[in-house]
């Protein structure tokens, strides 16, 4: 999979280089740090996804996004962006993005979506804001669930098991499964298909 970073800071790029890099059968393109460069590569160059900012100059990502999905329909595209608002978030989701990442991610999380994305799949998690609260925020306090529950919960529920899930999230089997234990005792609920109905009813999925 050959993957291009379009990000204008050049630290960022280097800190994600380093993350990225030792992803199995992944390569990593010379990144560009501005819009112009980044179409400029997709033209001359095969490339299969981007982690995309939106802020960048000469042309910005909410503009390449667009021409990307117009000329480039196969390159999967992560927004990645310090903007943690959730109508950014639907307005690129709205544009083709399959993928929508804050630059405070952690690295596993990073390559988690990488992978998820790369399998067809968006990742659009939960993002945190001061505004009034969304149905997930006000579902994790209820329940006094973490964020990385909720993403268990929500690989659980697309039908993981708890080995892809914990190489999904570069984590053990053994946390995966402390995970679990923890989504059975909090919820009440021990079985998938409950978790799912569950998660379903609650607007998780």
């Amino acid at each position: 999979m050959r993957l291009l970073l379009a990000d204008d800071h050049p630290l960022l790029l280097d800190g994600l280089r380093n993350v990225l890099s030792d992803l199995p059968d992944v390569e990593l393109l010379p990144s560009v740090n501005n819009g112009h460069q980044l179409l400029d590569v997709l033209y001359r160059h095969p490339v299969d996804m981007v982690l995309l900012d939106l802020n960048m100059p000469k042309t910005d990502g909410l503009t390449a996004l667009k021409q990307i999905r117009r000329d480039f329909p196969s390159v999967k595209v992560i927004v990645f962006t310090s903007y943690n608002q959730p109508q950014h978030m639907r307005e690129v989701q709205a544009l083709g993005a399959m993928g929508y990442l804050l630059k405070t991610t952690d690295a596993p999380t990073l390559k988690a979506a990488v992978r998820q994305v790369w399998e067809g799949k968006p990742w659009f998690s939960y993002l945190p804001t001061s505004s009034a609260a969304s149905p997930i925020d006000t579902f994790m306090q209820k329940h006094q669930l973490t964020k990385r529950e909720i993403e268990i919960i929500q690989q659980i529920v697309g039908g993981r098991t708890t080995r892809q899930i914990a190489d999904l999230l570069c984590v053990s089997e053994f946390t995966v499964n402390a995970h679990r234990r923890n989504i059975a005792r909090k919820l009440g609920i021990d079985t998938p298909v409950g978790l799912a109905n569950f998660a379903r009813e609650q607007g998780l999925i």
